[in-house]
């Protein structure tokens, strides 16, 4: 199947994994809109230089995935900008390291709303343009803490 002509969100896409998955759809043809955290300047630089690089379009949008308003805001400004909504990579991602009794109650609340909610906010968001388009892909990326403790995380 070609990816060409299709249009993707990557969460968590200035950095690392999600600017690597970002990339890598890029370069198979699809458009993409990138999220995440960073200086404007340099995400600037990022998204035109990946819209130069494999000819698409490519989009920035700074959408906070702590909060569900501005995560459905997100997917509409995407859909507006760059086309229909083919493909949801939710890989936006934070984590603190402490010992329970001195984690800080809102990093917790943090690491929970967007390691965990904004995957359901952005899906429920985007699920509804892909039934109505029959097509549609979501890719839910998490940690291998996910499968394996370890202390202080």
């Amino acid at each position: 199947m070609t990816l060409k002509a299709k249009s993707a969100l990557v969460t968590g896409s200035t950095s690392g994994i999600g600017l690597a998955i970002a990339r890598a759809l890029a370069q198979a043809g699809t458009n993409v809109m990138l999220n995440g955290f960073g200086d404007s300047a340099a995400i600037e630089k990022l998204r035109a230089g990946i819209e130069k690089e494999f000819g698409i379009k490519a989009r920035f949008n700074g959408a906070d995935m702590t909060k569900p308003a501005e995560i459905a805001a997100l997917v509409k400004a995407r859909e507006k900008e760059v086309g229909a909504l083919d493909i949801l990579v939710n890989n936006a991602g934070i984590q603190h390291v402490a010992n329970i009794e001195d984690f800080p109650i809102e990093k917790w609340d943090a690491v929970i709303a967007i390691n965990l909610s904004s995957s359901f906010h952005t899906i429920r968001a985007a699920l509804p343009g892909m039934k109505a388009r029959k097509w549609g892909r979501v890719v839910n990326i998490v940690s291998a803490h996910g499968l394996v403790a370890r202390a202080q995380k």
